[in-house]
């Protein structure tokens, strides 16, 4: 068996400049990666880039021919009145009629939400950036495969500015915190199914470590830190941690355990998908 994915990239080609003149990976390369290493068969993956000006968006007779379509992170936001972002919307509307199970991280959720009828709104609170804490897992998420092998309460890596504010018709609240209401969603809509997060499970220590270098100045800007250098020296602990697991030191510094450093843990709602979701719609598929 071979799983054929779509990994959607909405990123601007500008802002993925920025974040690999930073040392930052493309998100469409982590998702791939992702993919990749925790499927239990073999993948092979396209990748779109939606908010490039020479974008080709595919037919829903294209969309049908993959197997799992996942969207990663970007820096735009949902009620942004452009081209680029309505075209998305309409993107994932046309995943849903499809029946092809979908899924993603941040921005992704988002646009899930609001191409199924939800609202997403710049969050009052902020930003949530680093380290989402205390994660809790809803009574519908306690029972939801999207989260199975999950603690009850967990941290995660997470960067973003707006948040749902309102589920649509046929969607869950898997999980929340104290930050964001909704940390993890479940939507079903026309005749496919989107599983989604608000934080990030392809992104390791090091890809942190370069992010928060590429929103120094904002993140600064913000309050997360008071000086550039202080933030250089959070950052630098950050690369440490993740080139020495074993500094108990930093781990205990920065607030770190295994559900960010444990890749297993980290990536438990991707694996879930892709054994739980895409696997059994392709067998099912297969047989009809």
């Amino acid at each position: 068996m071979n799983l054929r994915f779509l990994i959607i990239d909405g990123y601007t080609k500008a802002a993925r400049e920025d974040l690999t003149a930073g040392g930052a990976s493309i998100a469409a390369n982590l998702y791939s990666a992702m993919l990749e290493r925790w499927s239990p068969v073999s993948v092979s993956c396209d990748k779109l880039y939606p908010s490039d000006p020479d974008r080709n968006m595919p037919s829903p007779e294209k969309l049908s021919n993959y197997d799992g379509v996942t969207w990663t992170g970007c820096s735009l936001g949902c009620n942004d009145d452009s081209a680029e972002v309505g075209d998305q919307i309409q993107l994932q509307r046309n995943v849903y009629e499809t029946g092809v199970p979908s899924f993603g991280s941040c921005w992704a959720a988002q646009i899930a939400v609001v191409a199924a009828g939800g609202h997403v709104s710049v969050n009052p609170k902020g930003r949530e950036m680093g380290i989402s804490r205390k994660i809790g897992l809803t009574n519908e998420g306690l029972g939801h495969p999207m989260h199975e092998g999950r603690r009850a309460i967990f941290d995660a890596v997470t960067s973003h500015d707006d948040e749902i504010t309102q589920l649509p018709p046929g969607g869950l609240n898997l999980s929340g915190n104290a930050f964001s209401a909704v940390q993890s969603v479940c939507v079903t809509h026309g005749n496919g199914t989107f599983w989604g997060l608000q934080y990030h499970p392809e992104f390791d220590l090091h890809e942190l470590a370069r992010l928060t270098f590429c929103r120094i100045e904002k993140l600064t800007r913000k309050g997360f830190f008071q000086s550039r250098d202080q933030a250089l020296a959070y950052v630098d602990d950050l690369e440490q941690l993740h080139q020495d697991p074993t500094r108990k030191d930093l781990a205990w510094k920065l607030g770190i355990d295994d559900d960010i450093m444990n890749d297993t843990v980290r990536c438990t709602e991707v694996r879930n998908w892709i054994q739980k979701m895409v696997i059994p719609t392709k067998l099912a598929n297969a047989s009809s």
